[in-house]
């Protein structure tokens, strides 16, 4: 059976403005002009987060499954048809409970796979990482949770500053495991060296990291830099400026520049307490920050929304829909299956109205309830 989905459809080459996305057997079998359409809604890739810690009341940093399922089914409705659990700083134990309950989640494809964002992080830049649980990267740790994981660890941020992270991020590449850099507090020499070992994500730029100095330079512009690194950005008002958010989008481009949400639990909630890697939250007008000291604690944002907020600071929606979509799969080395309305790739979409809000979304070939 052949379905057809017509509208404004946003390609990785731009925007077919009497499209169609034609579907067979769950994937994309064509895109191309359909004349007849006429004001249809704005057609565009699922998106793909590559760092959410939860969402609808649901976390992931728990490695309870079912949370799991729901906080990805909340996502889900908000048109992020790819993600990551990612977790926080935590224990040992927790990590390798986390990776052996999520895995018959990863291969029923409910999740794209899990991300550590700590232990191995910066105590001076922990931001709302637990310290208590915060250590130097350990490859006996990593060896055994890639192999407990069975291909479902995807990426792994660290503090490239820490002992043992080089050998750390050589490991992760050779297992074919993503290495972030983040929360560090690392010279540019240090970050630089990170990314020649192999790393290629920068988590969250510009928060969790020593600012930007005109005699240092610091992780963000050595990451800015480097032509094989994708920089990951949350575009809620919060984290960055937009102003800055536009820098570094004009910086990176939109082929090395992925938006994320780092939700957690609070995204889709009322304000409130909530809690974070053993922390509690406290979310005011929609904002998260620890309880004790006021730091970010992630955010309630939503992959939607993330688009919204670029498109309104300037960022074009083609450019925009490759942020949401095409650039954090390539990131995570899905590329090659999801991220872009383009034949051959799974059929993930999600319709938009001219206000680019959710009108449906689209998993698989299928319409999502």
């Amino acid at each position: 059976m052949t379905r057809r989905v017509t509208g404004k459809v946003v390609t990785p080459t731009g925007v077919i403005r009497q499209g169609c996305v034609e579907i067979r057997d769950g994937r994309i079998s064509a895109v191309a002009d359909y004349p007849s359409v006429r004001d249809g809604h704005w057609i565009v890739p699922g998106f793909v987060d590559m760092h959410t810690h939860g969402g609808g009341g649901h976390t992931f940093t728990t490695g309870d499954p079912e949370s799991a399922r729901q906080a990805a089914a909340f996502h889900l409705g908000h048109g992020t048809t790819t993600l990551l659990a990612s977790l926080v700083s935590s224990p040992f134990a927790l990590m390798r409970d986390a990776t052996a309950a999520f895995r018959p989640l990863v291969e029923e494809g409910v999740l794209a796979g899990i991300h550590y964002e700590g232990p191995y992080l910066s105590a001076d830049r922990c931001g709302a990482q637990n310290p208590e649980f915060l250590r130097d990267p350990s490859t006996a740790e990593l060896t055994e949770l890639i192999e407990l994981g069975g291909g479902a660890v995807r990426m792994v941020t660290l503090a490239p500053e820490r002992d043992g992270a080089t050998a750390a991020i050589e490991l992760l590449v050779a297992r074919g495991v993503v290495a972030a850099v983040g929360h560090t507090d690392a010279s540019w020499e240090q970050t630089r060296a990170a990314v020649a070992a192999g790393a290629s994500v920068g988590t969250h730029l510009f928060n969790g990291m020593r600012p930007v100095h005109h005699r240092e330079p610091g992780p963000v512009v050595a990451l800015l830099e480097a032509p094989n690194v994708v920089c990951e950005l949350v575009a809620d008002g919060v984290h960055l400026h937009d102003g800055m958010l536009g820098f570094a989008t004009s910086v990176a481009g939109p082929e090395r520049a992925a938006l994320i949400t780092d939700a957690m639990a609070a995204a889709g909630m009322p304000d409130g307490e909530y809690e974070l890697g053993g922390q509690a939250v406290t979310v005011a007008d929609g904002v998260a920050r620890l309880s004790r000291d006021g730091a970010i604690a992630g955010s309630t944002l939503t992959m939607d929304a993330a688009l919204r907020h670029a498109v309104d600071a300037g960022v074009a929606l083609p450019d925009a829909c490759r942020m949401v979509s095409t650039t954090p799969a390539r990131a995570i080395g899905l590329g090659d299956r999801v991220g872009a309305l383009q034949t051959g790739l799974r059929a993930d979409l999600v319709v938009l109205d001219d206000d680019l809000n959710v009108v449906r979304v689209m998993r698989g070939g299928d319409w999502v309830e």
